[in-house]
């Protein structure tokens, strides 16, 4: 009896030095994507506005009030680089102007 008990533990100390080791969770790097969040002052604040981004097809993006921490809002994910950058609304050019965005960089553009 004494013989098996031993036999049993011995066992289990066994098996759990043999344990197999479960997969790890990886993290990978950033995604290389940067962000605009759009800020009206005025009269647009709350609006849609059309953006057009390097000359590609207008989206339709939603203009956050201006507020002394407007950092809620929809953030808009664009790629990393130099982008000429065209925001238009009814016909009128609100912001045309080439700006520079790198990685995860949330851009504010102010519009009147």
């Amino acid at each position: 009896m004494k013989k098996s008990l031993i036999f049993i533990f011995g066992l289990a100390l066994l098996m759990a030095g043999c344990k197999a080791h479960l997969p790890v969770a990886q993290q990978g790097g950033k995604d290389d994507v940067a962000y605009l969040l759009f800020v009206g002052q005025k009269e647009y604040g709350g609006e849609q506005v059309q953006v057009s981004i390097d000359g590609a097809a207008p989206f339709t993006a939603e203009v956050v009030k201006a507020k002394k921490a407007s950092r809620k809002g929809t953030q808009y994910a664009i790629a990393t680089g130099t982008r000429d950058l065209k925001v238009t609304s009814d016909g009128k050019t609100l912001y045309q102007k080439k700006i520079f965005v790198s990685t995860q960089e949330v851009k504010q553009i102010m519009l009147p």
